[in-house]
């Protein structure tokens, strides 16, 4: 089986020597750590996490100041609606049909492709006042962490731009019996990463380190 440009750059990426110190080190691990370097190590799990059971249908004050552990803010007008007004209805009515317990390797094309909840809900806040793409993603990759990735000027520098990144990664994800999946969760197991540290979130760090490493001015 052919295996697509998207999955042979994270094939590549991950195949780099420095993987395992690069997640140990971002997540605070072990004698190469500096616990005050990576604010982003506190994404999936600042609040227990945006996607448990009370929470994982609204978005929450704690999800916002989550993505600011990845070095963006949401303008605080569209933070009050989605809080207090009605985007915050709009996009807890669009999350109850969002799959949380589905990993991206797991889930089907239809949840992923243009028209389904996850890119409506997307979409709704990427075409808020001063949110866009990177912000957008960020959201709903800490709300659905195991479905959705995070997706930044970062990671496309080092991984190009398809036409879908969803459905790519995806597609990448599921290829020769889903190895990259495997890879990706061995990798976290090596690591000594806990559980809740989800497949895409080790391929968002792993690419994002190893792509800072090399200096490139795409910032984060």
């Amino acid at each position: 089986m052919s295996v697509s440009p998207l999955g042979q750059r994270l094939c590549a990426l991950l195949d780099a020597d420095r993987v395992v110190d690069d997640l140990r080190r971002y997540f605070g691990l072990g004698p190469a750590s500096s616990a005050a370097s990576f604010t982003g190590r506190r994404f999936e799990f600042l609040g227990g996490g945006g996607d448990r059971p009370e929470c994982a249908d609204r978005i929450t004050a704690e999800d916002l100041v989550a993505v600011q552990t990845l070095s963006v803010t949401v303008p605080a007008p569209v933070a009050l609606d989605i809080l207090e007004g009605p985007l915050g209805v709009r996009l807890s009515w669009l999350l109850q049909a969002i799959p949380r317990n589905k990993d991206m390797a797991e889930a089907e094309v239809p949840d992923l492709a243009p028209g389904s909840p996850a890119d409506r809900a997307w979409h709704l806040l990427r075409d808020q006042p001063d949110v866009g793409w990177v912000i957008a993603g960020k959201i709903m990759a800490r709300k659905r962490p195991r479905l959705l990735p995070v997706y930044d000027r970062v990671v496309r520098c080092a991984v190009g731009r398809p036409p879908s990144f969803w459905l790519g990664l995806h597609a990448a994800l599921r290829e020769d019996g889903g190895a990259l999946h495997h890879q990706l969760l061995e990798l976290r197991q090596v690591a000594g990463l806990p559980d809740t540290v989800s497949a895409l979130r080790v391929a968002d760090v792993v690419v994002w380190m190893g792509h800072r490493a090399k200096d490139h001015d795409c910032p984060r």
